[in-house]
Protein backbone atom coordinates (compact mmCIF):
# COMPACT_ATOMS: atom_id res chain seq x y z
CA UNK A 1 0.00 0.00 0.00
CA UNK A 2 1.46 3.86 -0.95
CA UNK A 3 1.03 6.24 1.24
CA UNK A 4 -2.16 8.20 1.39
CA UNK A 5 -0.27 11.59 1.95
CA UNK A 6 0.10 14.56 -0.51
CA UNK A 7 2.38 16.50 2.04
CA UNK A 8 5.12 14.35 2.71
CA UNK A 9 7.33 16.13 5.09
CA UNK A 10 6.61 13.49 8.07
CA UNK A 11 8.05 10.76 6.09
CA UNK A 12 10.84 12.76 3.97
CA UNK A 13 12.58 13.61 7.62
CA UNK A 14 12.16 10.50 9.37
CA UNK A 15 15.50 8.98 10.04
CA UNK A 16 17.27 6.82 7.47
CA UNK A 17 16.19 3.46 7.56
CA UNK A 18 19.16 2.38 9.03
CA UNK A 19 18.99 4.11 11.86
CA UNK A 20 15.48 2.69 12.62
CA UNK A 21 15.41 0.32 15.56
CA UNK A 22 14.13 -3.50 14.87
CA UNK A 23 10.47 -3.81 15.13
CA UNK A 24 9.25 -6.80 16.14
CA UNK A 25 6.27 -7.98 14.41
CA UNK A 26 6.09 -12.10 15.56
CA UNK A 27 2.29 -12.43 17.27
CA UNK A 28 -0.82 -12.77 15.39
CA UNK A 29 -2.26 -9.88 16.85
CA UNK A 30 0.55 -7.54 15.82
CA UNK A 31 -0.16 -8.50 12.01
CA UNK A 32 -1.39 -5.64 10.80
CA UNK A 33 -2.30 -4.75 6.70
CA UNK A 34 -0.96 -2.68 4.83
CA UNK A 35 -4.22 -0.23 4.33
CA UNK A 36 -5.06 1.32 7.68
CA UNK A 37 -6.18 4.04 9.78
CA UNK A 38 -6.55 3.70 13.12
CA UNK A 39 -8.91 6.01 13.74
CA UNK A 40 -11.28 3.62 11.43
CA UNK A 41 -10.70 0.48 13.91
CA UNK A 42 -11.13 2.55 17.14
CA UNK A 43 -14.28 4.79 15.96
CA UNK A 44 -15.35 4.11 12.84
CA UNK A 45 -15.50 0.17 13.65
CA UNK A 46 -16.95 0.59 17.05
CA UNK A 47 -20.45 2.28 14.92
CA UNK A 48 -20.32 -1.24 12.99
CA UNK A 49 -20.13 -3.35 15.15
CA UNK A 50 -23.36 -1.95 16.64
CA UNK A 51 -21.83 -0.06 19.69
CA UNK A 52 -23.10 3.40 18.82
CA UNK A 53 -24.90 3.97 21.39
CA UNK A 54 -22.60 3.24 24.20
CA UNK A 55 -21.00 5.69 26.43
CA UNK A 56 -17.38 6.30 25.15
CA UNK A 57 -16.09 9.72 26.33
CA UNK A 58 -17.69 12.07 29.31
CA UNK A 59 -16.61 15.01 31.73
CA UNK A 60 -17.81 16.87 34.50
CA UNK A 61 -20.56 19.37 33.64
CA UNK A 62 -20.97 17.31 30.14
CA UNK A 63 -20.51 17.08 27.14
CA UNK A 64 -20.94 12.93 27.52
CA UNK A 65 -20.88 11.44 24.13
CA UNK A 66 -21.93 7.87 23.36
CA UNK A 67 -19.49 6.99 20.38
CA UNK A 68 -22.45 7.50 17.69
CA UNK A 69 -21.94 11.44 19.24
CA UNK A 70 -18.07 11.45 19.15
CA UNK A 71 -18.55 9.84 15.74
CA UNK A 72 -20.48 12.68 14.32
CA UNK A 73 -18.61 15.31 16.17
CA UNK A 74 -15.25 13.97 14.72
CA UNK A 75 -16.18 13.79 11.11
CA UNK A 76 -17.89 17.91 11.62
CA UNK A 77 -14.40 18.59 12.38
CA UNK A 78 -12.98 16.21 9.78
CA UNK A 79 -15.22 18.27 7.63
CA UNK A 80 -13.97 21.50 8.47
CA UNK A 81 -9.86 20.58 7.92
CA UNK A 82 -10.52 19.59 4.82
CA UNK A 83 -13.17 21.90 3.16
CA UNK A 84 -12.94 25.10 5.76
CA UNK A 85 -9.42 24.93 6.24
CA UNK A 86 -7.82 23.52 3.29
CA UNK A 87 -6.05 20.41 4.52
CA UNK A 88 -4.40 17.68 3.01
CA UNK A 89 -3.16 14.46 3.87
CA UNK A 90 -0.09 14.47 5.65
CA UNK A 91 -0.41 17.91 6.97
CA UNK A 92 0.14 18.85 10.60
CA UNK A 93 -2.32 19.92 13.18
CA UNK A 94 -1.33 21.33 16.19
CA UNK A 95 -4.07 20.49 19.06
CA UNK A 96 -3.86 22.72 22.20
CA UNK A 97 -6.19 21.75 25.19
CA UNK A 98 -7.02 20.35 28.23
CA UNK A 99 -8.75 17.27 28.44
CA UNK A 100 -12.11 17.36 27.18
CA UNK A 101 -14.57 14.90 24.68
CA UNK A 102 -14.10 17.96 22.56
CA UNK A 103 -10.27 17.35 22.36
CA UNK A 104 -10.76 13.64 21.83
CA UNK A 105 -13.05 15.00 18.49
CA UNK A 106 -10.39 17.27 17.29
CA UNK A 107 -7.69 14.21 17.23
CA UNK A 108 -9.99 11.91 15.48
CA UNK A 109 -10.73 14.22 13.31
CA UNK A 110 -7.18 14.82 12.58
CA UNK A 111 -6.62 11.38 11.72
CA UNK A 112 -9.43 10.87 9.76
CA UNK A 113 -8.51 13.16 7.61
CA UNK A 114 -5.61 12.07 6.96
CA UNK A 115 -3.48 14.82 9.05
CA UNK A 116 -0.77 14.32 11.74
CA UNK A 117 -1.81 15.01 14.91
CA UNK A 118 0.61 17.07 17.40
CA UNK A 119 -0.98 17.35 20.64
CA UNK A 120 0.62 20.46 23.25
CA UNK A 121 -0.17 20.02 27.05
CA UNK A 122 -2.10 23.17 27.55
CA UNK A 123 0.68 24.65 29.99
CA UNK A 124 2.73 25.17 27.67
CA UNK A 125 3.89 28.65 26.79
CA UNK A 126 4.07 30.62 23.45
CA UNK A 127 7.94 29.92 23.33
CA UNK A 128 7.46 25.84 23.80
CA UNK A 129 4.78 26.06 21.10
CA UNK A 130 6.66 27.97 19.02
CA UNK A 131 9.45 25.33 18.94
CA UNK A 132 6.81 22.48 18.66
CA UNK A 133 5.40 24.65 15.40
CA UNK A 134 8.61 25.23 13.76
CA UNK A 135 10.10 21.88 14.52
CA UNK A 136 7.40 19.76 12.76
CA UNK A 137 6.29 22.38 10.25
CA UNK A 138 2.93 22.89 10.98
CA UNK A 139 0.49 24.44 9.39
CA UNK A 140 -3.10 23.75 10.92
CA UNK A 141 -4.36 24.36 14.77
CA UNK A 142 -7.32 23.97 16.83
CA UNK A 143 -7.29 25.60 19.91
CA UNK A 144 -9.37 25.54 22.81
CA UNK A 145 -10.11 29.33 23.14
CA UNK A 146 -9.38 29.55 26.85
CA UNK A 147 -5.86 29.00 25.39
CA UNK A 148 -5.68 31.77 22.92
CA UNK A 149 -3.20 34.05 25.05
CA UNK A 150 -0.53 31.72 24.51
CA UNK A 151 -0.96 30.15 21.03
CA UNK A 152 -1.18 33.58 19.63
CA UNK A 153 2.07 34.88 19.93
CA UNK A 154 3.22 31.60 18.63
CA UNK A 155 0.91 32.32 15.90
CA UNK A 156 2.35 35.24 14.88
CA UNK A 157 6.23 33.99 15.25
CA UNK A 158 5.37 30.80 12.89
CA UNK A 159 4.96 31.38 9.13
CA UNK A 160 3.98 27.94 8.53
CA UNK A 161 1.27 28.13 10.63
CA UNK A 162 -1.79 29.20 8.51
CA UNK A 163 -4.61 27.88 9.76
CA UNK A 164 -6.06 28.70 13.21
CA UNK A 165 -9.35 27.98 14.65
CA UNK A 166 -10.30 28.14 18.65
CA UNK A 167 -13.51 26.07 20.05
CA UNK A 168 -15.43 26.57 23.15
CA UNK A 169 -16.49 29.47 21.98
CA UNK A 170 -19.59 30.79 20.09
CA UNK A 171 -17.94 33.15 17.89
CA UNK A 172 -19.44 33.54 14.21
CA UNK A 173 -15.69 31.91 13.00
CA UNK A 174 -15.48 29.56 15.84
CA UNK A 175 -14.69 25.68 15.54
CA UNK A 176 -18.55 24.72 16.34
CA UNK A 177 -19.99 27.59 14.14
CA UNK A 178 -17.87 25.82 11.16
CA UNK A 179 -18.69 22.32 11.86
CA UNK A 180 -23.06 23.58 12.22
CA UNK A 181 -22.07 24.25 8.35
CA UNK A 182 -21.43 20.15 7.74
CA UNK A 183 -24.13 17.00 8.16
CA UNK A 184 -21.45 14.97 10.28
CA UNK A 185 -20.59 12.58 7.36
CA UNK A 186 -17.24 12.18 6.06
CA UNK A 187 -15.08 9.02 4.67
CA UNK A 188 -12.29 8.24 6.48
CA UNK A 189 -9.16 8.59 5.05
CA UNK A 190 -7.68 5.12 3.85
CA UNK A 191 -3.93 5.95 5.40
CA UNK A 192 -1.07 3.56 4.89
CA UNK A 193 -0.42 1.18 8.40
CA UNK A 194 3.50 2.96 7.96
CA UNK A 195 1.58 6.62 7.22
CA UNK A 196 2.80 9.03 10.25
CA UNK A 197 -0.42 9.69 12.55
CA UNK A 198 1.04 11.58 15.17
CA UNK A 199 3.91 13.47 16.88
CA UNK A 200 4.29 13.25 20.43
CA UNK A 201 7.37 15.85 21.60
CA UNK A 202 9.37 15.47 24.61
CA UNK A 203 12.59 17.20 26.07
CA UNK A 204 15.77 15.58 26.57
CA UNK A 205 18.43 16.45 28.76
CA UNK A 206 19.36 19.84 26.13
CA UNK A 207 16.23 21.17 26.93
CA UNK A 208 15.58 21.07 23.02
CA UNK A 209 12.71 19.39 22.42
CA UNK A 210 12.45 16.01 20.43
CA UNK A 211 9.95 14.90 18.42
CA UNK A 212 8.91 11.22 18.09
CA UNK A 213 7.05 10.11 14.94
CA UNK A 214 4.73 7.17 15.11
CA UNK A 215 2.68 5.43 12.28
CA UNK A 216 -1.07 4.56 12.27
CA UNK A 217 -0.26 0.50 13.10
CA UNK A 218 2.18 1.62 16.13
CA UNK A 219 -0.90 2.99 17.81
CA UNK A 220 -3.04 -0.43 17.08
CA UNK A 221 0.15 -2.01 18.42
CA UNK A 222 -0.12 -0.71 21.56
CA UNK A 223 -3.74 -1.56 21.77
CA UNK A 224 -2.77 -5.01 21.19
CA UNK A 225 0.00 -5.14 24.10
CA UNK A 226 -0.36 -3.59 27.35
CA UNK A 227 -3.91 -3.69 27.73
CA UNK A 228 -4.95 -7.29 25.75
CA UNK A 229 -1.54 -8.84 28.27
CA UNK A 230 -1.84 -7.01 31.40
CA UNK A 231 -4.83 -4.36 32.44
CA UNK A 232 -7.42 -6.30 30.26
CA UNK A 233 -10.04 -4.11 30.06
CA UNK A 234 -13.69 -4.96 29.74
CA UNK A 235 -16.21 -3.17 27.70
CA UNK A 236 -17.84 -1.69 30.75
CA UNK A 237 -14.54 -0.57 32.15
CA UNK A 238 -14.81 3.39 32.98
CA UNK A 239 -11.48 4.50 32.40
CA UNK A 240 -10.29 8.24 34.77
CA UNK A 241 -6.84 9.71 35.49
CA UNK A 242 -4.85 12.28 35.18
CA UNK A 243 -2.42 12.26 32.30
CA UNK A 244 -3.05 15.10 29.86
CA UNK A 245 -4.06 13.40 25.87
CA UNK A 246 -0.37 15.07 24.58
CA UNK A 247 1.35 12.77 27.12
CA UNK A 248 1.18 9.48 25.56
CA UNK A 249 0.74 7.83 28.53
CA UNK A 250 -2.77 9.68 28.80
CA UNK A 251 -3.25 9.00 25.22
CA UNK A 252 -3.18 5.34 25.44
CA UNK A 253 -4.62 5.48 28.89
CA UNK A 254 -7.40 7.76 28.73
CA UNK A 255 -8.50 7.53 24.99
CA UNK A 256 -6.89 4.89 22.87
CA UNK A 257 -7.39 1.81 25.50
CA UNK A 258 -10.83 1.93 26.25
CA UNK A 259 -12.11 2.88 23.25
CA UNK A 260 -10.16 -0.56 21.95
CA UNK A 261 -12.61 -2.19 23.86
CA UNK A 262 -15.79 -0.81 23.69
CA UNK A 263 -15.34 1.00 27.13
CA UNK A 264 -16.05 4.49 28.08
CA UNK A 265 -13.65 7.50 29.35
CA UNK A 266 -13.98 10.56 31.42
CA UNK A 267 -11.62 13.30 30.67
CA UNK A 268 -10.96 15.88 33.52
CA UNK A 269 -9.65 19.23 32.76
CA UNK A 270 -8.10 19.43 36.34
CA UNK A 271 -6.77 15.76 37.46
CA UNK A 272 -5.09 16.61 41.17
CA UNK A 273 -5.87 13.65 43.35
CA UNK A 274 -8.83 15.87 44.94
CA UNK A 275 -10.46 16.46 42.18
CA UNK A 276 -9.26 12.51 40.80
CA UNK A 277 -11.23 11.23 43.91
CA UNK A 278 -14.36 13.15 43.33
CA UNK A 279 -14.53 12.21 39.78
CA UNK A 280 -13.94 8.34 40.66
CA UNK A 281 -16.83 8.30 43.29
CA UNK A 282 -18.89 10.84 40.19
CA UNK A 283 -18.49 8.63 37.42
CA UNK A 284 -18.34 5.06 39.11
CA UNK A 285 -15.12 4.87 37.28
CA UNK A 286 -13.27 1.04 37.49
CA UNK A 287 -9.81 1.92 35.77
CA UNK A 288 -7.00 4.83 37.32
CA UNK A 289 -4.17 6.07 35.37
CA UNK A 290 -1.81 8.43 37.34
CA UNK A 291 1.79 8.76 38.97
CA UNK A 292 2.66 7.38 42.42
CA UNK A 293 2.79 11.12 43.43
CA UNK A 294 -1.09 11.24 43.03
CA UNK A 295 -1.25 7.51 44.71
CA UNK A 296 0.26 8.42 47.46
CA UNK A 297 -1.84 11.35 47.89
CA UNK A 298 -5.31 9.34 47.29
CA UNK A 299 -3.80 6.70 49.68
CA UNK A 300 -5.05 9.24 52.58
CA UNK A 301 -8.74 8.77 51.83
CA UNK A 302 -9.13 5.20 52.18
CA UNK A 303 -12.58 5.27 53.37
CA UNK A 304 -13.36 6.82 50.35
CA UNK A 305 -11.46 4.53 47.82
CA UNK A 306 -12.68 1.02 49.63
CA UNK A 307 -16.21 2.17 48.47
CA UNK A 308 -15.39 3.32 45.23
CA UNK A 309 -15.68 1.53 42.23
CA UNK A 310 -12.54 1.32 41.41
CA UNK A 311 -10.70 -2.55 40.21
CA UNK A 312 -7.47 -1.56 38.40
CA UNK A 313 -5.04 1.23 38.88
CA UNK A 314 -2.05 1.65 37.03
CA UNK A 315 1.09 3.71 37.74
CA UNK A 316 3.72 5.31 35.31
CA UNK A 317 5.26 8.20 34.58
CA UNK A 318 8.27 7.88 37.39
CA UNK A 319 9.48 5.00 39.06
CA UNK A 320 6.94 3.46 41.67
CA UNK A 321 8.27 3.44 44.79
CA UNK A 322 7.87 0.06 46.99
CA UNK A 323 6.45 2.06 50.15
CA UNK A 324 4.19 3.38 47.91
CA UNK A 325 2.94 0.14 46.43
CA UNK A 326 2.38 -0.74 50.15
CA UNK A 327 0.43 2.16 51.12
CA UNK A 328 -1.94 1.96 48.17
CA UNK A 329 -2.91 -1.59 48.61
CA UNK A 330 -2.96 -1.11 52.40
CA UNK A 331 -5.57 1.69 51.89
CA UNK A 332 -7.74 0.04 48.72
CA UNK A 333 -7.13 -3.67 48.85
CA UNK A 334 -5.73 -2.89 45.23
CA UNK A 335 -2.45 -4.33 44.04
CA UNK A 336 -1.05 -0.98 41.33
CA UNK A 337 -0.10 -2.24 38.01
CA UNK A 338 3.37 -0.65 37.90
CA UNK A 339 5.45 0.30 34.15
CA UNK A 340 7.80 2.03 32.26
CA UNK A 341 6.81 3.31 28.95
CA UNK A 342 8.87 6.13 26.62
CA UNK A 343 7.36 8.99 24.08
CA UNK A 344 9.86 7.15 21.75
CA UNK A 345 8.19 4.06 22.15
CA UNK A 346 4.63 5.16 22.51
CA UNK A 347 3.41 3.41 25.57
CA UNK A 348 4.50 1.23 28.61
CA UNK A 349 6.70 -1.87 27.45
CA UNK A 350 7.82 -3.60 30.82
CA UNK A 351 4.87 -4.20 32.98
CA UNK A 352 3.33 -7.10 35.65
CA UNK A 353 -0.17 -7.43 36.40
CA UNK A 354 -1.81 -7.48 39.85
CA UNK A 355 -0.70 -11.28 40.40
CA UNK A 356 2.80 -11.14 39.33
CA UNK A 357 3.92 -8.13 41.05
CA UNK A 358 6.51 -7.76 43.13
CA UNK A 359 7.68 -4.79 45.39
CA UNK A 360 11.11 -2.55 44.14
CA UNK A 361 10.33 -4.39 40.68
CA UNK A 362 8.65 -3.14 37.65
CA UNK A 363 7.80 -6.14 36.12
CA UNK A 364 8.11 -8.00 32.78
CA UNK A 365 8.85 -6.86 29.32
CA UNK A 366 4.78 -6.90 27.88
CA UNK A 367 3.96 -9.51 25.66
CA UNK A 368 5.01 -8.81 22.04
CA UNK A 369 8.31 -6.65 23.90
CA UNK A 370 11.78 -7.87 24.82
CA UNK A 371 13.85 -5.89 26.92
CA UNK A 372 18.09 -6.59 28.33
CA UNK A 373 20.39 -5.05 31.05
CA UNK A 374 23.63 -3.95 28.83
CA UNK A 375 27.11 -2.71 29.94
CA UNK A 376 28.24 0.75 27.73
CA UNK A 377 29.50 -1.64 25.21
CA UNK A 378 25.87 -3.05 24.52
CA UNK A 379 26.85 -6.53 25.87
CA UNK A 380 24.44 -7.83 28.25
CA UNK A 381 24.89 -8.53 32.26
CA UNK A 382 24.38 -11.07 34.33
CA UNK A 383 21.14 -10.59 37.33
CA UNK A 384 21.67 -8.06 39.86
CA UNK A 385 24.23 -6.13 37.98
CA UNK A 386 23.08 -2.42 36.96
CA UNK A 387 23.41 -0.97 33.36
CA UNK A 388 21.74 0.74 30.93
CA UNK A 389 18.02 -0.56 29.81
CA UNK A 390 17.27 -1.68 26.36
CA UNK A 391 13.79 -2.63 24.81
CA UNK A 392 12.49 -3.79 21.59
CA UNK A 393 9.22 -4.80 19.86
CA UNK A 394 6.41 -3.57 17.10
CA UNK A 395 6.88 0.34 18.11
CA UNK A 396 10.13 2.02 18.24
CA UNK A 397 11.88 5.41 18.18
CA UNK A 398 11.69 7.77 14.86
CA UNK A 399 13.36 11.00 15.33
CA UNK A 400 11.83 13.85 13.52
CA UNK A 401 15.09 15.25 11.62
CA UNK A 402 17.03 14.70 14.86
CA UNK A 403 20.98 13.31 15.22
CA UNK A 404 20.08 12.23 18.91
CA UNK A 405 18.48 8.89 16.64
CA UNK A 406 21.75 7.03 16.62
CA UNK A 407 21.95 7.87 20.33
CA UNK A 408 18.41 6.41 21.50
CA UNK A 409 18.98 3.30 18.82
CA UNK A 410 21.40 1.57 18.56
CA UNK A 411 22.15 -2.15 16.70
CA UNK A 412 18.18 -2.29 16.61
CA UNK A 413 17.87 -1.52 20.35
CA UNK A 414 16.19 1.43 22.10
CA UNK A 415 17.87 2.63 24.71
CA UNK A 416 15.75 4.71 27.18
CA UNK A 417 18.10 6.37 29.13
CA UNK A 418 17.64 3.99 32.29
CA UNK A 419 19.60 2.63 34.15
CA UNK A 420 18.56 -0.76 35.44
CA UNK A 421 19.10 -4.06 36.90
CA UNK A 422 17.74 -7.44 36.48
CA UNK A 423 16.86 -10.16 38.96
CA UNK A 424 17.31 -14.19 38.56
CA UNK A 425 13.60 -14.70 38.02
CA UNK A 426 14.08 -11.82 34.78
CA UNK A 427 12.23 -8.97 36.74
CA UNK A 428 13.42 -5.43 35.71
CA UNK A 429 14.21 -3.20 38.91
CA UNK A 430 14.66 0.53 37.86
CA UNK A 431 17.69 1.98 40.09
CA UNK A 432 18.00 5.67 38.03
CA UNK A 433 17.87 8.14 34.87
CA UNK A 434 20.80 7.85 32.78
CA UNK A 435 20.77 11.45 32.14
CA UNK A 436 19.91 14.98 33.52
CA UNK A 437 15.98 14.41 33.27
CA UNK A 438 14.35 15.49 36.56
CA UNK A 439 10.94 13.39 36.99
CA UNK A 440 8.76 15.25 39.33
CA UNK A 441 5.09 13.84 39.80
CA UNK A 442 5.32 12.30 36.93
CA UNK A 443 6.71 15.00 34.72
CA UNK A 444 9.58 15.28 33.25
CA UNK A 445 11.67 18.15 33.21
CA UNK A 446 14.85 18.96 31.37
CA UNK A 447 17.37 20.50 33.85
CA UNK A 448 18.57 23.25 30.76
CA UNK A 449 16.07 24.26 29.52
CA UNK A 450 15.04 25.54 33.42
CA UNK A 451 18.24 27.10 33.47
CA UNK A 452 17.46 28.80 29.90
CA UNK A 453 15.00 30.34 31.56
CA UNK A 454 16.50 31.34 34.77
CA UNK A 455 19.31 33.10 32.69
CA UNK A 456 16.96 35.21 31.01
CA UNK A 457 16.46 37.14 34.78
CA UNK A 458 18.48 40.54 34.81
CA UNK A 459 19.84 39.50 38.40
CA UNK A 460 21.14 35.83 37.26
CA UNK A 461 24.81 35.80 36.16
CA UNK A 462 25.18 32.21 36.33
CA UNK A 463 22.92 28.53 37.21
CA UNK A 464 22.33 24.96 37.61
CA UNK A 465 19.11 22.87 37.83
CA UNK A 466 19.02 19.44 39.18
CA UNK A 467 16.56 17.44 40.69
CA UNK A 468 16.44 16.36 44.38
CA UNK A 469 14.41 13.51 46.32
CA UNK A 470 11.23 14.76 47.73
CA UNK A 471 8.75 12.74 49.66
CA UNK A 472 5.80 13.43 47.76
CA UNK A 473 6.92 14.39 44.64
CA UNK A 474 9.82 12.28 44.21
CA UNK A 475 12.07 14.57 42.83
CA UNK A 476 11.53 18.43 42.59
CA UNK A 477 13.65 20.84 40.44
CA UNK A 478 16.23 22.61 42.65
CA UNK A 479 18.27 25.69 41.04
CA UNK A 480 21.90 26.75 42.20
CA UNK A 481 21.92 30.32 40.98
CA UNK A 482 24.94 32.90 40.82
CA UNK A 483 24.08 36.46 41.80
CA UNK A 484 25.33 39.43 39.82
CA UNK A 485 27.99 41.79 42.21
CA UNK A 486 25.63 43.96 44.62
CA UNK A 487 22.48 41.93 43.82
CA UNK A 488 21.40 40.72 47.38
CA UNK A 489 20.18 36.90 47.77
CA UNK A 490 16.56 37.81 49.53
CA UNK A 491 13.34 35.60 49.88
CA UNK A 492 11.41 38.25 47.92
CA UNK A 493 14.42 37.32 44.81
CA UNK A 494 13.49 33.49 45.15
CA UNK A 495 9.90 34.29 44.78
CA UNK A 496 10.57 36.86 41.70
CA UNK A 497 12.89 33.81 39.79
CA UNK A 498 10.10 31.44 40.24
CA UNK A 499 7.52 34.01 38.78
CA UNK A 500 9.83 34.06 35.89
CA UNK A 501 10.71 30.80 35.55
CA UNK A 502 6.40 30.11 35.46
CA UNK A 503 6.01 33.03 33.04
CA UNK A 504 8.81 31.78 30.64
CA UNK A 505 8.37 28.36 30.31
CA UNK A 506 5.08 25.60 31.61
CA UNK A 507 4.87 26.10 35.17
CA UNK A 508 5.20 22.78 36.30
CA UNK A 509 9.14 23.35 35.66
CA UNK A 510 9.66 26.06 38.13
CA UNK A 511 12.53 25.45 40.52
CA UNK A 512 10.64 24.83 43.79
CA UNK A 513 14.23 25.54 46.04
CA UNK A 514 16.54 28.00 45.07
CA UNK A 515 19.95 28.07 46.35
CA UNK A 516 22.30 30.95 46.29
CA UNK A 517 25.86 30.05 45.80
CA UNK A 518 29.30 32.18 44.85
CA UNK A 519 29.99 29.74 42.09
CA UNK A 520 29.46 26.30 40.39
CA UNK A 521 31.16 23.53 39.76
CA UNK A 522 32.99 23.60 36.16
CA UNK A 523 35.22 21.57 34.62
CA UNK A 524 38.60 23.50 32.91
CA UNK A 525 36.91 24.03 29.81
CA UNK A 526 33.81 25.66 31.26
CA UNK A 527 31.20 22.75 31.01
CA UNK A 528 28.87 22.70 34.02
CA UNK A 529 29.19 19.39 36.46
CA UNK A 530 25.82 18.90 37.68
CA UNK A 531 26.79 15.35 38.97
CA UNK A 532 28.86 17.46 41.61
CA UNK A 533 25.82 19.19 42.84
CA UNK A 534 24.32 15.61 42.88
CA UNK A 535 26.72 14.50 45.10
CA UNK A 536 26.52 17.34 47.19
CA UNK A 537 22.50 16.71 48.36
CA UNK A 538 23.66 12.94 48.41
CA UNK A 539 25.98 14.13 51.48
CA UNK A 540 23.14 16.75 52.81
CA UNK A 541 25.43 19.36 51.53
CA UNK A 542 23.00 21.95 50.15
CA UNK A 543 26.26 24.69 49.00
CA UNK A 544 27.47 23.67 45.90
CA UNK A 545 31.09 22.60 46.15
CA UNK A 546 33.99 24.57 45.27
CA UNK A 547 34.49 24.84 41.47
Amino acid sequence: MTTAHIDTFAHDHLPPREQWPDLVFDRPELQFPAQLNCAAELLDRQLALGNGDRMCVRAPGGPHWTYADLHEQANRVAAVLVHEMGLVPGNRVLLDAPNTPMLAACWFAVLKAGGIAVTAMPLLRAKELTQIVDKARITHALCDSRLAGQLGPAVAACPTLEQVRYFHTDADDGLEALMARHDGRFDTVATAADDVCLIAFTSGTTGVPKATVHFHRDVMAICHCFPTHILRPEPDDVFIGSPPLAFTFGLGGLLLFPMAVGASAVLLEQAGPIQLLGAIDMFDATVLFTAPTSYRVLARHSAELRDSTLRKCVSAGEPLPPATRVQWRVATGLELIDGIGATEMLHIFISADEAHARPGATGLPVPGYEARVVDDNGKPVGPGVIGLLAVRGPTGCRYLADERQTVYVRDGWNYTGDAYSMDDDGYFHHQARADDMIVSAGYNIAAPEVENALAGHGAVADCAVIGVPDEDRGQIVKAYVVLHAQIEATERLVEELQDFVKQTVAPYKYPRAIAFVDALPRTPTGKLQRFRLRESVAAHNDSAPTP
